[in-house]
């Protein structure tokens, strides 16, 4: 994987073939964030990641200047790449070893983006409780999204926070406001 732009553009991260994860791909990734570079100044925005795996889209946010972002993933192994690749970069990443599930129902945590990359074989049920935890614990700031990525073969759109999706491939992020 690589960072795709800001102060470590090009840079190429290899992540231990042992983490359980599916990194999102370069192309996708890239879409992402030249729609959220139309809604946002990446310096004055805070972000968390769930389910950040190797943290792929928290170095971008980082990357880009982003100050404030919080990675949570289940995996000790993904929690320890993270914290290395910070380091490493001198990123200000917090990470957090947890459940996302149980993380979402007892944060306080406020940001401006949430973005949530689950394994794609989860349920629909299981995509719609994180869009339900996130809403009903009200995670987000004001003018706040929640980014889903989740494969073709899950439809979304009818929760009523839905606004719209974005697909590359088989990737699609469904966005979620208030």
């Amino acid at each position: 994987m690589r960072i795709i732009s800001g102060k470590y553009k090009s840079k190429r991260i290899s992540a231990p073939k042992n983490l359980p994860v599916r990194p999102t791909t370069d192309m996708a990734k890239e879409s992402l964030f030249n729609i959220l570079n139309n809604l946002y100044y990446f310096d004055s925005i805070s972000v968390l990641d769930l389910f950040a795996g190797t943290g792929n889209i928290s170095y971008e946010f980082a990357s880009r200047g982003t100050e404030t972002i919080y990675a949570v993933d289940a995996h000790f192994g993904c929690i320890k790449f993270i914290n290395k690749i910070a380091k490493d970069l001198e990123l200000d990443i917090t990470t957090f070893k947890s459940d996302v599930f149980k993380f979402l129902e007892k944060t306080a945590l406020k940001t401006d983006v949430i973005f949530a990359d689950p394994p794609y074989d989860f349920e629909v049920d299981k995509f719609l409780k994180i869009v339900d935890l996130v809403f009903e614990k009200e995670l987000l700031n004001e003018e706040g999204v929640l980014i889903v990525e989740h494969s073709k073969h899950t439809d979304l759109s009818n929760h009523p926070k839905y606004s719209y999706e974005k697909r590359y491939g088989g990737n699609v992020f469904s966005f979620f406001d208030n």
